[in-house]
């Protein structure tokens, strides 16, 4: 009876040791976008890698309407990790914009993980965005991300709304327009190559305007989410040079209620594990510390400072 009771004793011992060494499981909300866009393909991959390398943790990535929802959802404490445009979630952390009037918090920047380049397609005989006064251009959907980025570009230009015909389409619409004649011009923020835009050049002579230097840095002094990009040659049919351009940049927030172990974890995992990333996506290709840096647009979380300085980024 005493060999019988010894025996369950050290049974429960070793399985309540088993237990703590388990630790107790964190499953993360993601906030990502549409089923078919690169936020939700994204987040996904690196959703997989990051439960792998750090232990007790897993996601459950949501689809969403992306950047704007996607901030009201952490701050909201209905996601703790999401996906933003990191323009946008300049313009929340202010109050301006895309918000104006309402400043939104609880969420601070993780890392910026890869460009969504500010691409802009003419027609032959268009040159550069000054020529673009008195032109039909389309400008994206009424109230988004992208025409509040074109109206910043053509700002640089000293170019406003009213100095242009504009249209308020969606890429697709844009480039269906382009090809029936209907407008002359487009912005499109997405990563590249966008495939409205190879779709697009198949059929129809593009030209990518280009935005130089010296407007690229009135840009940046004044809209610090935006940094320069360089879209190569022979990214679209019919574009043989390289075009400069600026880009914003997509990015993971968390919620500030998350532990600065946790933070310093994920980002330290997601950087060093650029190669598995990228195997799951191509967009991990972009992963870089340093270009992170340069990327975030408002303050970083406490655990994601810790890793950038630990590796002299910061």
């Amino acid at each position: 009876m005493k060999k019988r009771l010894s025996y369950l004793v050290l049974m429960l011992v070793v399985v309540s040791l088993l237990l703590a060494g388990c630790g107790k499981k964190t499953t993360l909300k993601m906030a990502t976008g549409g089923t078919t866009g690169t936020y939700y393909a994204y987040g996904g991959t690196v959703s997989q890698v990051l439960s792998q390398k750090i232990a007790n943790l897993s996601f459950d990535v949501q689809s969403t309407g992306a950047s704007k929802a996607n901030i009201y959802l952490v701050a909201d404490k209905e996601a703790d990790i999401a996906i933003v445009q990191n323009d946008v979630m300049y313009y929340a952390y202010n109050g301006i914009d895309l918000f104006a009037g309402e400043k939104v918090s609880g969420f601070s920047a993780m890392a910026g993980v890869y460009a969504e380049v500010c691409q802009i397609v003419a027609k032959e005989g268009i040159n550069s965005i000054a020529d673009l006064k008195g032109k039909r251009v389309s400008v994206g959907d009424v109230g988004s991300g992208v025409e509040f980025n074109a109206r910043q570009i053509l700002e640089a230009y000293g170019i406003t709304f009213n100095d242009i015909i504009v249209n308020n389409l969606s890429f697709g619409d844009s480039a269906a327009a382009f090809k029936d004649d209907k407008i002359d011009a487009f912005f499109c923020v997405a990563g590249a190559p966008t495939t409205a835009i190879v779709e697009l050049s198949t059929t129809n002579a593009i030209k990518l305007l280009e935005i130089d230097d010296e407007h690229a840095a009135k840009l940046i002094d004044k809209y610090p989410f935006y940094t320069k990009y360089n879209i190569p040659a022979g990214t679209y049919k019919g574009v043989a040079k390289d075009t400069q351009t600026v880009a914003v940049v997509a990015s993971f927030i968390v919620a500030n209620s998350l532990s600065e172990d946790l933070v310093y974890k994920m980002t330290k995992a997601l950087f060093e594990n650029a190669d598995e990333i990228t195997a799951g996506h191509p967009k991990g290709a972009e992963l870089d510390p340093a270009y992170s840096i340069s990327s975030i647009s408002i303050p970083l979380h406490p655990g994601a400072e810790k890793y950038y300085k630990e590796i002299g980024a910061l």
